[in-house]
């Protein structure tokens, strides 16, 4: 009875899988339309934060800095809350739904903090020195509970799109393959896309029209995005909520450590449980030798029963080589992770302190009255990640791929150590800059004083723009390799989870930041040398702190070369010669 039932089981598993079709581009422009609509309400909502924090709430800029990264932090940490909610329990159609609403409802609260007086301080005078009324505290709690449904809902979005995205396709096909891989390039086109707009489009009518309809803009945007994903509800693919692989990990774990006093005999997988089920869609791994404790899980007692299909009878006394070597994955992932999420904490600061270097640069086109607003001058940096993309596409790889021999012409983490080169170039570029824009202001004729700040040095605002190309360059290179690294070296079950590992690191990056401002704040107030980050810059020495993060970033370049060196990718047992060997070849390059 229980074989027939098995049988029975995986027979309607089977009829399940076939009745799902897959309309692929047919259902992109709901996806992608979504995504547009959605990034550009999210990014246009959070993009010009800091500089509405300091010109609205009239907070300082050290303080601004800090609650824009840890808005950012909590953001990036909550995707991996989202993850294991989408897996475990609602799938990603249900938490993109709530978390698309989520964000609406908080685009809508941020604009009425713009829109209702009572829901912000009054304005503050424009002469240096004049005392601003700071914000009550429920005008603080209106503000937190709308950056609260914004982090919510950017936490459900940022692990679930992607993937829902790529569910659209079928991945048994060449063409349902060579579909998530042109889903992939516009994903991050649409992703560009928003951020360029904001920061150029949006930011300049928040800064110089209106907030009131420069944080409304966002909102009407988020609303349409809802209006689009909704729209093709019936035609999506919906994958059900599987169990999150946070429970396969710790089974693994906790098994071993029952087990920790039996002896792994041999190096090789003889000998230990190999069982992998009839629907059992991950690719399958070789066994490796590294973490050799894990292998534990996988010894099999007399104690250890087994059902009529092979698998084990108690789940919490017996795992797979399989299961084991997809925790291994995760580990071996760990030490990379933590060192590449780090590039993260000085591309934080191109997204705030340049900007106040901006408000205090002359900001003017030519000799016209024109300026670029402040916080547009990130498009420089996403335009430095948008051009160099494809010239890294069609023309570095080709050129490399002729030397390594290699499909991608450099490893992932080759990819990745070369941004955080970069990126360690263009804080050194940032402190050389900003030690030339103090000394022009104090030795030079001013151009005015800045709200709040001081004077604003004659120098060209352009200057700002090489350090922020360099971290743009860096991101395309740090960055996409980081996505494309976690999203290749976990097993596929995992992809969600990867997803969000790599937000969590760009929140540690946020977190970080916020300690550092912090910390070098608070210690060099009270020096004989004077505070390094001051209202003023031209009384502060921000250089000194940009050489400081460019000396942190140069130890975890050290360090990340360390673990890049001892990483093994994944080896996976080819099962299809056309679809399997192409990813083998590349999964088996070491660094």
């Amino acid at each position: 009875m229980e074989v027939e039932k098995a049988k029975k089981n995986t027979t309607e598993d089977d009829d399940d899988e076939s009745k799902i079709i897959y309309r692929g581009w047919k259902v992109m422009p709901f996806i992608i339309g979504n995504e547009t609509f959605e990034k550009l309400g999210i990014v246009g909502s959070s993009s010009n934060l800091v500089i509405y924090l300091t010109t609205v709430f009239n907070m300082k800029s050290i303080t601004a800095a800090t609650v824009v990264n840890i808005y950012g932090g909590t953001s990036n940490f909550g995707t991996i809350v989202a993850a294991f909610l989408c897996d475990s329990y609602f799938g990603r159609y249900k938490t993109l739904s709530f978390a698309m609403i989520a964000c609406f409802l908080g685009s809508v609260a941020m604009d009425l903090t713009a829109v209702v007086n009572q829901l912000h301080p009054a304005k503050c005078a424009k002469e240096v020195g004049s005392v601003c009324k700071g914000p009550s505290i429920g005008q603080i709690m209106f503000l937190a509970g709308a950056m609260v449904l914004l982090v919510i809902g950017a936490g459900g979005i940022r692990p679930c799109n992607l993937p829902f995205g790529a569910d659209q396709f079928n991945p048994k096909t060449k063409e349902g393959k060579r579909g998530v891989d042109s889903f992939f390039n516009w994903y991050f086109f649409t992703f560009t896309f928003a951020q360029m707009v904001s920061l150029t489009l949006i930011v300049y009518v928040q800064s110089n029209v209106s907030w009131s309809i420069g944080l409304a803009i966002p909102a009407i945007l988020m609303l349409l995005g809802c209006i689009i994903f909704f729209a093709g509800s019936k035609l999506y693919v919906k994958v059900k909520a599987s169990g999150s692989p946070i429970h396969s990990i710790t089974r693994v774990i906790v098994v071993a450590i029952k087990k920790r006093r039996l002896n792994v005999t041999g190096s090789s997988s003889e000998g230990l449980y190999n069982y992998l089920a009839k629907d059992f869609k991950n690719s399958k791994l070789s066994h490796t030798n590294q973490f050799r404790f894990l292998d534990k899980a996988a010894i099999q007692t007399p104690d250890d029963k087994l059902n009529i299909d092979g698998s084990p009878a108690d789940v919490w006394k017996l795992c797979s080589v399989q299961q084991v070597e997809e925790v291994k994955c995760v580990i071996r992932v760990l030490p990379v992770w933590l060192s590449a999420a780090l590039f993260y904490l000085a591309y934080i600061q191109q997204t705030t302190y340049t900007i106040f270097q901006s408000l205090q640069s002359d900001r003017r086109l030519g000799s016209g009255t024109f300026q670029i607003p402040a916080g547009s001058y990130m498009v420089f940096l996403m335009l430095g990640m948008t051009i160099f993309i494809p010239i890294y596409d069609r023309v570095l790889v080709p050129f490399l791929r002729k030397y390594t021999g290699r499909d991608s012409g450099i490893t992932q983490l080759q990819r990745v150590g070369a941004g955080m080169f970069l990126c360690i170039t263009s804080m050194l570029v940032s402190a050389f800059v900003e030690q030339h824009r103090r000394t022009v202001a104090l030795t030079r004729p001013t151009l005015g004083v800045a709200p709040r700040k001081g004077s604003i040095s004659s120098m060209s605002g352009m200057w700002l723009i090489p350090q922020l190309v360099l971290m743009g360059i860096g991101d395309a290179l740090a960055g996409v390799g980081q996505m494309e690294f976690y999203y290749k070296q976990f097993p596929e079950n995992m992809r969600s989870f990867a997803g969000s590992l790599y937000y969590c690191g760009i929140g540690l990056s946020s977190y970080l930041s916020s300690f550092l401002l912090s910390a070098v704040h608070d210690i060099t107030e009270g020096s004989s040398a004077g505070n390094w980050l001051p209202e003023d810059l031209n009384k502060g020495r921000l250089e000194y702190f940009y050489y400081f993060v460019a000396g942190m970033m140069t130890l975890n370049f050290a360090y990340f070369l360390l673990v890049s060196h001892w990483y093994r990718y994944k080896d996976v047992v080819a099962r299809d010669k056309d679809m399997d060997k192409p990813s083998n070849e590349f999964d088996k390059v070491s660094v």
